[in-house]
């Protein structure tokens, strides 16, 4: 059989159709299965596949709400400050506690501390006496049913607790016990069969040689499977052979209600996932016009049973970690929730101001993931890392923003929607960094995190984030700014920028920045001027970047071209980026601090000291979020924490130093 032709694009919405017209035509659209399991903590987290009705009354008895005492509330009608009224034991009043039944004569209770409890002298009781008295002396009168539970207060026979569709929570799971609901009829949890092909995976139990991957994205999808509300099945790893794949697809879908084949959806000489769909069964959809996650496909196996007929949905899920990701939330979260029965509930959005500007290819829906931060009173939208390929982007997104096909781009300042990751109250404690990086913030990072603060990063240089403050669009910037004509930093950019305007820089670390080359020196790089040799390939930072501007700096020193420079246009966001593209032989040198070196493995050769600081605004210096700030720059422990980088210098750390126009 021909293999279909790669990605058919077509829209989103179109391709959710079709899909759903064909669950449909299979009888595939609603709840798979009730099961019928008893009332205990296991049942948390289940959906209801019927109606929770109350079996009885709760409370099923009128009961005493406090420790006090039951009596009539017509005998105390009288009852004044001046004018007490005394009621006899047993008579008149009955001691209860709290949950006691009310006596049936009785219809309201008065709390033991709002009465003066007497003995048969008529003088007040000892304390031992308190909860026998003889009688009790009252001072104020008593309403009907007061301090009274009564009968049904909580739920009355027939009553509906939860409705279908629910998914019950602990509490919910107390309400159901409170009506003498015993066992819960629930919707079957969906199975979710996930299948990883790629002749080049290991598991993770392996450590990878050159060409071999880790498995994961596996571990990533039955995550979100079981928090969904599904049980998933990871299978072991199918090599890239046509009948291998087509025998694990089948196994697979006989054992399971959806069948998830990461990678080999594309079309590459090794990606039979299409083929092996359109020999088991069809495909419904090959490509859908979203980024990241172009191959996707969309299949049914027919998987008869008994000889039944049964057609299980296959989904081909592009094997990049954020694609498939995202092909799991948009495709097989709402499928798990319709065979659930539960409501499709989005993830809440806001609205957020965009702090860059972003560009997008035309036809393509883009998921763009963003970090957010409130400053001056808006909440602010900052995108992070797009490839597909960079798994820890979904993990420190705190939500999504889709920019629709045919819109190529949008501009810093514009107003945009953002499908929030997490709760909404978390974001009230975010502290949005934008400006240079330095290691030293991951440090930062894990200390706020101790004092109910997080820290959010975005790369954008020194400039960049000086530029993002000047726009109210962070709460402080990391700079190190080198003036040339002065020697100093930060100081002379910051004037520039903000005119007349009090601003605050915050000394933080000197560090130590020089070449960054590979173990040995096999090219034998000694200093700035071999930067320009041609068998010598450079890695730089981003433009605005301050380690950029400390080397053209140095360049200009050394008489070096930098259109001499083979790789000068080459460009990193963070010194480990440009360490990691030395030690994995796809630059020779590159610009770094000393701690980078460190972590790669590197061999390092010092060029000079520069100071780096945390520059702030007067508004930003006064707000009580950035307080842990400052505290934690002028803690012993902090300090020591940063201090075991290799080539920092924490000396003036904590100092703050008031930045005015013409003068430092």
């Amino acid at each position: 059989m021909s293999r279909s032709p790669y990605l058919h694009d077509i829209p989103l919405d179109q391709a959710v159709s079709l899909f759903h017209d064909r669950l449909h035509s299979y009888g595939l659209f609603g709840i798979l299965g009730i099961e019928e399991i008893p009332l205990d903590e296991h049942a948390a987290g289940r959906v209801l596949a019927e109606p929770l009705i109350a079996r009885r009354c709760s409370p099923h008895y009128h009961a005493s709400a406090m420790d006090g005492f039951a009596l009539r509330s017509q005998d105390t009608q009288t009852a004044l400050p001046s004018n007490p009224v005394s009621l006899r034991v047993e008579t008149q009043v009955a001691f209860v506690d709290t949950g006691d039944p009310l006596p049936e004569w009785a219809d309201a209770v008065i709390p033991i501390e709002n009465v003066e409890s007497l003995n048969e002298t008529g003088d007040l009781c000892s304390p031992a006496e308190l909860r026998s008295p003889f009688a009790i002396r009252i001072r104020a009168s008593v309403q009907p049913w007061s301090n009274v539970r009564p009968v049904g207060e909580d739920l009355i026979v027939g009553q509906l607790i939860l409705a279908s569709g629910d998914r019950l929570r602990p509490v919910d799971l107390g309400a159901a016990a409170a009506g003498g609901v015993t066992q819960l009829r629930v919707s079957r949890r969906p199975r979710v069969g996930i299948l990883p092909t790629g002749d080049e995976l290991v598991p993770l139990q392996k450590d990878p040689i050159r060409g071999e991957i880790s498995e994961f994205n596996s571990i990533v999808l039955a995550g979100q499977v079981t928090e969904w509300g599904g049980r998933a099945t990871r299978y072991p790893i199918c090599k890239d052979k046509l009948e291998a794949l087509s025998e694990s697809v089948l196994k697979a879908a006989r054992e399971n209600d959806l069948v998830l084949v990461n990678a080999g959806s594309s079309a590459g000489r090794e990606d039979f996932t299409c083929q092996v769909l359109e020999q088991l069964g069809e495909v419904i959809v090959h490509g859908i016009a979203v980024r990241p996650g172009h191959p996707v496909i969309i299949g049914f196996v027919q998987a008869d049973q008994g000889g039944v007929a049964r057609y299980v949905p296959v989904i081909g899920v592009p094997g990049y970690p954020v694609s498939a990701a995202l092909t799991a939330e948009i495709l097989v979260k709402p499928l798990i929730k319709r065979w659930l029965g539960e409501m499709t509930l989005e993830n809440p959005e806001i609205h957020a101001q965009l702090t860059r500007k972003i560009t997008s290819p035309a036809g393509d829906d883009d998921y763009i993931r963003v970090i957010l931060g409130r400053v001056n009173g808006n909440l602010l939208a900052a995108p992070i890392a797009r490839g597909a390929g960079v798994t820890t982007s979904l993990s420190k997104a705190d939500g999504i923003m889709v920019l629709p096909r045919m819109i190529q781009g949008m501009d810093a300042g514009d107003m945009v929607s953002v499908r929030l990751f997490r709760d909404p109250s978390i974001l009230e404690k975010n502290i949005l960094s934008i400006g240079s990086h330095d290691l030293t913030l991951d440090i930062l990072a894990q200390n706020l995190a101790l004092k109910d603060r997080r820290l959010v990063s975005s790369n954008a240089g020194s400039l960049g984030g000086l530029l993002a403050l000047k726009r109210d669009q962070n709460h402080f910037a990391g700079s190190h700014l080198l003036d040339p004509q002065t020697g100093t930093y930060n100081t002379v950019e910051i004037q520039r920028i903000f005119p007349g305007q009090k601003m605050y820089a915050l000394r933080w670390v000197n560090r130590e920045q020089g070449l960054l080359i590979k173990k040995g020196n096999s090219k034998s790089i000694r200093s700035i001027q071999d930067l320009a040799r041609q068998d010598v390939r450079m890695i730089n930072r981003q433009r605005g970047a301050g380690t950029r501007v400390l080397l053209d700096y140095l360049l200009d020193q050394e008489g070096v071209n930098p259109e001499m420079i083979h790789g000068y246009d080459r460009e990193e966001f963070t010194h480990l980026g440009v360490a990691v593209a030395i030690a994995s032989g796809r630059a020779d040198v590159g610009l770094g601090v000393y701690a980078a070196a460190e972590a790669m493995d590197l061999d390092f050769i010092y060029l000079c000291d520069e100071e780096y600081e945390l520059i702030f605004t007067e508004q930003g210096l006064q707000d009580p979020l950035l307080a842990p700030v400052f505290d934690l720059s002028r803690e012993p422990q902090f300090k020591e924490q940063v201090a075991r980088l290799a080539g920092y210098n924490i000396v003036h750390m904590g100092e703050l130093r008031t930045i005015n126009r013409g003068n430092g």
